[in-house]
């Protein structure tokens, strides 16, 4: 419970004081993403590379308490696109003046999350956009400040799979056709 007393009463006050950045501003920035290619039926590996502002970190995708707000990774799809192992990078353990006692996993400066894009067999070739968001709370070393989105987006293009054969042989011909 002092994580959350601590963290409530410093995000209140921290409102009301002059932070680095001014209140809109991001505290993390995704750096662009390149177009991903992939083929039908197969996975193809993505790289998203966000970066928090000096001066702050943020919760990692597994906070060292449950009252905290863990980072997270949200993707709408199309139809016949999946996206399969997310791997969060590990969080660094620090205390913070805040509160001292408590053991808080975090990023801070560049951090990485990867993932597989999947087109099904079936998926039409072709380039489709998706589109996300990285929820996350960002904290300088007095207080937290309300959770807050990185709107994300990038293209899949989907290619066609070489490797299945999709020209049939004519069947023999029977030799009684020409008699």
């Amino acid at each position: 419970m002092p994580v959350f007393f601590c963290l409530a009463t410093l995000s209140i006050w921290a409102w009301g004081q002059d932070s680095p950045i001014p209140m809109g501003q991001p505290r993390v920035t995704l750096t662009p993403i390149k177009t991903i290619a992939v083929v039908q039926g197969q996975s193809a590996h993505l790289e998203m590379m966000f970066r928090v502002a000096s001066g702050y970190h943020i919760n990692s995708n597994k906070p060292s308490s449950q009252l905290l707000i863990p980072t997270a990774l949200h993707l709408d799809l199309p139809t016949d696109i999946s996206v399969g192992k997310l791997t969060y990078p590990e969080g660094h353990i620090q205390t913070f003046p805040f509160a001292p006692e408590e053991k808080i996993s975090v990023y801070a400066g560049e951090f990485e999350i990867t993932a597989l894009v999947n087109a099904a067999q079936s998926t039409p070739r072709g380039h489709y956009r998706v589109h996300g968001q990285l929820k996350y709370q960002a904290c300088d070393n007095r207080a937290c400040y309300p959770p807050s989105v990185v709107p994300l987006a990038f293209d899949v293009m989907v290619a066609p799979n070489r490797t299945t054969n999709t020209m049939r042989k004519n069947p023999g011909q029977s030799p009684h056709v020409h008699q």
